[in-house]
């Protein structure tokens, strides 16, 4: 009786171990606290970022433009999460965080770090033609008590520096190489990348990585372009923000979307957030 038992428990423990884990993440540029936003101003929307974050509910949120106090306001209305990164001005709490906050009740980070998109990425710098320090954040998470694993990476490039924006995608690919050797897992990187798809930084990460949009099993839901600029009437310019996966053979994009949601005809950024559904 008890080798029936025990053979029982380890065949369910081998059915669930090897069942498909689904994990939602979303790349959100949440806009910095800018009281000349007038309307849109973070404290008039504030609770619109953290509502449309809760709602949706994504295990990992990359953000961007996340400003030390506004992390730690999204941080007290998100009991069921906790973040990662440093302050890209001074690698503490200074300036903007390119942060990922994840589901603390299911996810454990095993690895994290930030590096600087420049060409001295591990101290605070500002690489090539770029006009502020930029960063990647990155972290390994671990799901609860189980084996498996999942890369998760974050960024936002330069807005002003064509230069900068190209050798940050190859810096990232290169970066992702050395972190992840020896390590097949499934690695998400997303951000808020200023570039448009046939642009050269979206060319170059192509070429090792997969664009979540592109290879989502239904219909990406919502438009593609994800830049509103606030301007509630106008039609959004361009999409600059992104998903992308490895090419981890049991990794699979279910679902893709960009999400619009819209209040007293207002948006909650002046980006709209982009989410996967992702299968491994």
């Amino acid at each position: 009786m008890r080798k029936i038992v025990f053979a029982f428990t380890a065949l369910l423990f081998t059915l669930i171990s090897g069942a498909q884990t689904e994990v939602k993440v979303m790349s959100f540029n949440i806009r910095l606290d800018v009281k000349s936003d007038g309307a849109n101003w973070w404290e008039n929307r504030k609770d619109k970022v953290a509502g449309l974050m809760k709602y949706y509910g994504a295990d990992f949120i990359g953000g961007q433009e996340v400003q030390h106090h506004q992390l730690m306001y999204l941080k007290e209305q998100l009991s069921s999460y906790d973040h990662i990164g440093v302050g890209r001005d001074d690698g503490k709490e200074k300036g903007e965080y390119s942060c990922i906050f994840y589901n603390k009740e299911k996810f454990v980070p095993v690895k994290q770090g930030t590096f600087w998109l420049s060409q001295t990425p591990d101290t605070v710098s500002m690489g090539w033609d770029a006009v502020c320090n930029r960063v990647c954040t990155w972290g390994l998470f671990r799901l609860g008590k189980t084996k498996k694993m999942i890369w998760v990476f974050n960024t936002h490039f330069d807005h002003v520096g064509k230069l900068a924006r190209t050798e940050s995608a190859k810096l990232i690919l290169a970066k992702m190489k050395e972190l992840t050797d020896g390590k097949n897992y499934p690695v998400v990187f997303m951000g808020d990348l200023n570039s448009k798809p046939a642009d050269e930084p979206v060319s170059i990460l192509n070429t090792e990585l997969n664009n979540a949009r592109t290879i989502s099993a239904e219909t990406p839901y919502g438009p593609a372009d994800t830049w509103n600029g606030f301007k509630f009437n106008q039609q959004p310019e361009g999409c600059i923000d992104y998903i992308f996966t490895n090419r981890y053979k049991k990794l699979t994009v279910r679902k893709f979307a960009t999400i619009t949601d819209s209040y007293d005809m207002k948006y909650p950024s002046d980006h709209f957030p982009v989410m996967a559904s992702l299968e491994f």
